[in-house]
């Protein structure tokens, strides 16, 4: 019989106390050297996008395959609980924060298997990786294609020597269809952001091409529990509150990436799009986290709109908690402010917290995760110097835009607007924004 330690966010039915005996083998049809000889599964190779996010709309094929070999693990078990039994509402209010009770998730924790204060850490075999994972638990392996064309094979080994890159089920799911891609998964990456795995993020949100299918991606220290490169994804049909949040346009690098920042949201936070390919969106925004990761700042990402846009999250509530300034009030929800929780799916543990949500409540939690203005300007300028650009942000006013859908944005109003000077860039590197 199978006993399943109980730990911060299971992601697989595997994962253990690192003092558990393994002096008898394996014996778990795991993706290590024992196992993997043989294994196979099916490829899933996207095809080449040009352009930044999905442009003509794919065949659904890979929104099928991901549903129905989920759907699949579902009726064979695989999951800690039923996420389709977990009560789920809207929260009365401007910005329609998603509650779901889910009493079961965080049971039984023990402490986290690494510093939560530290952004950058080196992989640990010892601890739980995704190595350790049942194959039973993997869905398909995932690339971007060389071509124009989409390439599916139902049957494909296991490369142990070029690193295939794998969709995995989250054993304690949020929401249907709740997955992991985890990039290059033999490499051992460590949980940081690179370019190259960024960029294979993108094409799977733009080659699911449903904007309510997003990604998700936690840093060390913004309440990711594996120290083993990794991104979420869910599909939930409505608009995320961070996806309504009204924002002002900031810069407009040469490549044609516009940065803004959300206002009037609970969580200081920068959106990127556009671009005159996904390459370029990708590349500034991993120049912008490498920049974070490289200063010890924790933060979180949402990749939206079928890959066109990217809100990214600094954050400090571990911070804030480490040295006791989250108010009891917020501490005893025992929420962590995660990527789905500063994008409005609040996650709760307590059914009275479920049945007294609130816009306010919400609010007042997300809020604590949030940077001050001030630090939030100098990150910012961290980024901005990252990026090649300057931004005076009190010489440009930018143009606030509601984003009423996560599949476009509507102008709200429009407010002057005018150049400020480059004063650490040339013209060919960064662009204000006119």
């Amino acid at each position: 019989m199978l006993k399943i330690k109980r730990v911060p966010t299971v992601v697989s039915n595997y994962q253990k106390d690192e003092s558990a005996d393994e002096s008898v083998g394996c014996g778990r049809n795991c993706l290590g050297a024992c196992c993997i000889n043989g294994a196979r599964l099916p490829l899933y190779a996207c095809k080449k996008l040009d352009k930044s996010g999905a442009g003509e709309k794919p065949v659904a094929f890979l929104e099928s395959l991901v549903l129905g070999e989920w759907e699949d693990r579902f009726q064979r078990g695989l999951f800690r609980y039923d996420v389709t039994a977990c009560e789920t509402k809207v929260i009365p209010g401007k910005y329609g924060f998603v509650a779901q009770l889910n009493e079961g998730r965080h049971l039984k924790k023990r402490p986290t298997e690494f510093r939560v204060d530290k952004v950058l850490q080196s992989f640990d075999g010892n601890k739980f990786n995704f190595t350790k994972v049942g194959q039973e638990e993997l869905l398909f392996q995932f690339e971007a294609g060389e071509d124009g064309e989409v390439q599916f094979f139902p049957c494909m080994p296991l490369d142990a020597e070029n690193s295939p890159s794998v969709v995995a089920i989250n054993v304690s799911p949020i929401e249907y269809g709740h997955v992991l891609l985890i990039p290059r998964v033999l490499d051992c990456l460590p949980q940081r952001i690179d370019h190259k795995s960024l960029l294979l993020a993108l094409h799977m949100a733009a080659e699911a091409a449903n904007p309510y299918f997003r990604l998700g991606y936690n840093s060390l220290g913004a309440f990711a529990t594996i120290n083993h490169l990794h991104f979420q994804a869910y599909y939930l049909a409505m608009p995320f509150p961070l996806e309504k949040a009204p924002s002002k346009k900031m810069i407009t690098t040469a490549s044609g990436v516009k940065i803004s920042e959300l206002l009037s949201y609970p969580v200081r936070s920068l959106l990127f799009e556009g671009g005159s390919s996904m390459q370029d969106l990708s590349d500034t925004v991993s120049d912008a986290c490498v920049c974070l990761q490289n200063n010890n700042i924790p933060f979180n990402i949402l990749i939206a709109d079928c890959g066109r846009q990217i809100f990214l999250m600094p954050q400090c509530y571990a911070e804030k908690q480490a040295l006791g300034e989250v108010s009891p009030e917020v501490l005893e929800t025992q929420v962590n402010p995660a990527v789905w929780e500063i994008s409005g799916h609040m996650v709760l543990k307590r059914k009275e917290d479920y049945e007294g949500a609130s816009e306010e409540n919400a609010w007042r939690l997300l809020a604590e995760a949030s940077l001050s203005e001030e630090r939030f300007k100098e990150v910012n300028a961290l980024i901005f110097e990252a990026i090649g650009c300057s931004y005076q942000g009190e010489e440009l006013e930018g143009t606030v835009v509601g984003q009423d859908n996560p599949s476009g944005s509507v102008n709200q109003k429009s407010n002057r607007t005018h150049g400020g000077p480059i004063t650490n860039g040339t013209a060919s590197e960064c662009l204000v924004l006119q």
